[in-house]
């Protein structure tokens, strides 16, 4: 046998890593150019994309030197790299001068095959095994046409001719092979059973081949047949098969990773979160775990995303090559570790840090896709457009459909067709998120929208909405009756009675507005002035908010925000204002340390305008309107990757014209309550008269005139939100109307904005005559005063019976008092609320001693409640029982 017909012996036999060891370190062969198609084929199917691109364009250059089977390996490489009409145009010569070429047959049939033209693939994979029948790979190829095609029961019947070739060939073929191909039999078998939704066969047979499988065998299959079932949008079944197969193995990484994937890209980043924390505590030195923890953490969990990422860094620095770990995968161990690192600092925005980080992987790995893509969307945030282009373009070289979507985020859209196509193809393949691909739906969308044909882009954007809805879990119902708790609880009376709350300063600016009302244009705006310091999107008002909640529950009060805001005390609430502001000025302290003024452009503050009041009465708020038909249209074709954040609105028309209709009530009560404080820029104002809006923004602000705002897409400085590109171009005034292009498909919109305003009584919402009862009470009981302590402590029982720290404080008077009954019977109904609280449950077995009541105690310390999780809330309640015991 020659030596080409050995190397592509391996090429039948799958055997791809030998074959690219065999050619390179053969530097007599290495130089005939008939084997650069096969190092190339090598090399793509190893995911070597760019290296194997190289290697096929030198083959390419010398065509006219290879003969028939050297041009039908080459064309088996632009079937791996997509390019199927080089793959035709390789192939037709070669059967031209041979037409019973089995090989150039298959490669044929697999391109019909893409293309869907499935008789003629048909016909030419028969044709290729009736000449040799021995290629497993070209019958792995026949099985899965059949699939393509539905037919099922001729699936079956192929599927079992090429397990009878497996078994005749078993002796000469090598067992990586054998492995190699018995495990794609059986994966092939439970795609037949899934396509036929003959899903208890395939569990039956799953079940079945648990004792004759190995672990790591059979833990493939079930990962195989959980994939399957999320790609049917059978989530919940994939979740209880993986939780069911952990049953039997328990230490298997795998399962878990599937597991942790599953609810990832469904949104639920917890349960992603403790799966990956209990696959580490069986691997704490596995540096792979630690990346993608860091990945799970990053949206909501900074701090956690950090620590994993640099434990993984560490981890990965001592790595050293073995048999069990050679070199190429302890440096892509170490890339994948570096650039988890970068992403968390590109998250924090510390974009230096992330960009040295991101290079330095670059440097070492050019082809790393994630660096190059995390450098990209960086550099897009940085307005650096050229280099995040260029990025892209190297993104798409590895993978298509990533750097077409990326380029298309860019504004930056495929010139044919045929791309398009075959990104919708793309986003029609089965995964773990489901059926369909919605990222590339709504790429789609975008691209079609530009070329005019509206209704198949709004076809997309309405497919790419319904697949992102699936897995989230907005409530409209209470998002509106939460807008009704807001206008009740920051009411005229609250301001008037709650006059000496607040600090005076104006460096807060506060720019908000329905998303895609262009709230990131008026901030560009603004900060260009020398005096302005645009910090963008912040959570620091919900971040705020948030910690009020804390505190309630912390307290046990049974009441949240924005119910409780009538109990903050001036002290309270200064303390609030003053963090924020230390917030502000160290955001703009590095960029523009001499401003005056710090713009917090998160649109949903609209929500937060009462509670931005009552920190900061003289607080300047833009309010950004624009035609609510555009609003809408903006934000349906917006991919907010919802799963992520608040957005979970903009993927149902209806959802988006009631949230609009809520945001003209709010925007109608806070104009009521603040007369004239608010002020008021349309849009399509400042799209048509730039130099006018600017100013009165600017006078509104108290800040003189600067011409340089108008010259706001030249303005160097970040931009992270879904307007990241908009910001960089000039006014332009194509999206002025643009839902007139749409107009047909408006009816559920119209229905969601002119739907009456229905609201639940509002009930349970008490009003507190004076704040600070239990903070005022324990300042008392502090100071010994315990008749002062107790009248507070009961004044709020008396608006409040359910708060649990005034029944708490309220025991502690009563134990140290003396009257030991009734301060054990505060302290039960206590910690019967707020049974977290660990010094509650120690000063109650205290008080039971006391009393002689040791059975009680006993229990208290031994039952449920002694492992009750401690809330760690900072709040100083006074332990003083044991100088009452003393």
């Amino acid at each position: 046998m020659s030596y080409l017909n050995i190397l592509r012996l391996l090429v039948d036999n799958l055997q791809f890593a030998e074959l690219k060891s065999t050619i390179l370190h053969d530097s007599d062969h290495l130089l005939d150019i008939s084997t650069r198609p096969l190092l190339a084929l090598a090399q793509v199917h190893l995911g070597e994309i760019v290296q194997g691109r190289a290697s096929y364009e030198q083959a390419s250059t010398r065509l006219t030197e290879l003969d028939a089977d050297a041009r039908t390996d080459l064309a088996g490489v632009a079937c791996v790299l997509q390019e199927y009409d080089e793959a035709v145009t390789l192939l037709q010569p070669v059967l031209a001068a041979n037409p019973e070429h089995p090989l150039a047959l298959a490669r044929l049939a697999w391109c019909r095959m893409q293309n869907e033209q499935f008789d003629e693939a048909l016909t030419l994979y028969n044709r290729s095994i009736n000449l040799d029948g021995r290629r497993l790979p070209v019958r792995l190829a026949l099985i899965r046409l059949f699939l393509q095609k539905s037919d099922l029961f001729a699936a079956q019947q192929a599927l079992q001719s090429a397990i009878d070739c497996l078994q005749l060939r078993e002796k000469e073929l090598p067992i990586a092979s054998i492995a190699l191909f018995s495990a794609q039999l059986r994966e092939l078998q439970l795609q037949i059973w899934v396509a036929s939704e003959q899903l208890a066969c395939a569990e039956q047979w799953l079940s079945d081949r648990r004792e004759s499988l190995s672990e790591d065998e059979w833990v493939v299959l079930v990962i195989a047949y959980t994939g399957l079932l999320a790609g049917l949008e059978h989530h919940a079944a994939a979740d209880e098969l993986l939780r069911d197969a952990l049953k039997y193995y328990p230490e298997n990484l795998s399962i878990m990773l599937q597991l942790a994937e599953l609810a990832q890209v469904q949104g639920r980043f917890m349960t992603a979160i403790r799966l990956l924390r209990k696959a580490l505590a069986q691997d704490k030195e596995n540096s792979v775990l630690w990346v993608q923890l860091s990945s799970a953490c990053l949206q909501r969990f900074d701090k956690q995303a950090r620590q994993a990422a640099e434990k993984a860094v560490e981890l990965t620095s001592t790595l050293e090559e073995s048999d069990a770990l050679p070199a190429q995968a302890v440096k892509r161990q170490q890339a994948m570790a570096q650039n988890a690192l970068a992403q968390v600092e590109s998250q924090e925005q510390n974009f230096a840090r992330a960009e040295h980080l991101y290079r330095a992987v670059l440097t070492d790995h050019p082809h790393f896709l994630p660096a190059l893509q995390g450098l990209g969307q960086q550099q897009m945030q940085l307005g650096n457009i050229d280099e995040a282009l260029a990025l892209f373009e190297r993104v798409k070289q590895i993978d298509p459909i990533k750097g077409h979507s990326a380029l298309i985020n860019a504004r930056r859209f495929p010139e044919d067709e045929q791309t398009l196509l075959q990104m919708e193809k793309a986003a029609q393949m089965p995964s773990l998120e489901g059926a369909i691909s919605a990222g590339i739906l709504f790429q789609l969308a975008s691209a079609w929208e530009k070329r005019k044909v509206y209704d198949k882009a709004f076809a997309f954007a309405n497919q790419a909405n319904a697949a992102s809805k699936k897995f989230l879990s907005y409530d409209d119902k209470a998002h509106r009756n939460q807008c009704a708790r807001l206008r009740h609880a920051f009411c005229k009376g609250l301001f008037e009675h709650r006059q000496a709350c607040g600090v005076e300063s104006s460096l807060p600016v506060y720019v908000l507005g329905m998303p895609r009302s262009g709230t990131t244009l008026v901030e560009q705006i603004l900060a260009g002035h020398s005096k302005i310091f645009g910090a963008g999107e912040l959570g620091v008002i919900p971040s705020r908010i948030q910690g009020l909640n804390r505190w309630e529950r912390h307290v046990g009060s049974g009441r949240c925000y924005p119910d409780c805001i009538d109990d903050l005390t001036p002290y309270v609430t200064r303390g609030i204002a003053n963090g924020v502001l230390d917030e502000l000025r160290e955001l703009a302290a590095e960029d523009k340390p001499e401003a005056l003024h710090v713009v917090d452009k998160l649109p949903h503050n609209f929500e937060n305008i009462g509670f931005i009041k009552f920190l900061f009465p003289k607080a300047k708020i833009i309010s950004v309107r624009r035609d609510p038909r555009d609003i809408a249209i903006s934000n349906y074709f917006t991919d907010y990757q919802a799963k992520h954040g608040g957005m979970g609105f903009a993927y149902d028309l209806t959802d988006i014209g009631q949230q609009l209709a809520d945001h003209n009530l709010l925007m109608h009560h806070w104009h009521q309550l603040f007369p004239g404080e608010i002020l008021e820029i349309n849009y399509e104002d400042v799209v048509d008269d730039l130099e006018g809006s600017a100013r009165r923004m600017l006078d509104y602000i108290g800040v003189e005139w600067q011409p340089q705002v108008l010259s706001f897409n030249e303005l160097d400085r970040t931009v992270k939100t879904a307007s990241v590109w908009q910001v960089r171009q000039p006014i332009y005034k194509s999206s002025k109307a643009k839902w007139k292009r749409y107009e047909k498909h408006l009816a559920p919109l119209i229905k969601g904005t002119n739907a009456k305003i229905m609201v639940d009584p509002i009930n349970d919402m008490l009003t507190l005559p004076l704040p600070g009862f239990l903070t005022d009470g324990v300042a008392l009981y502090k100071e010994g005063d315990l008749d002062g302590a107790e009248l507070s402590f009961k004044k709020m029982l008396h608006h409040n019976p359910e708060h649990a720290a005034c029944h708490y404080m309220l025991g502690l008077v009563y134990l140290s008092k003396h009257h030991l009954d009734d301060g054990i019977m505060q302290l039960e109904k206590a910690l019967a609320k707020a049974p977290w609280h660990k010094e509650w449950r120690d000063n109650l077995i205290k008080a039971y001693q006391l009393a002689g009541e040791d059975e009680k105690a006993e229990e208290l310390k031994t039952g449920p409640a002694a492992h009750a999780q401690t809330d760690n809330d900072d709040f100083d309640f006074p332990d003083s029982l044991q100088a009452i015991a003393d």
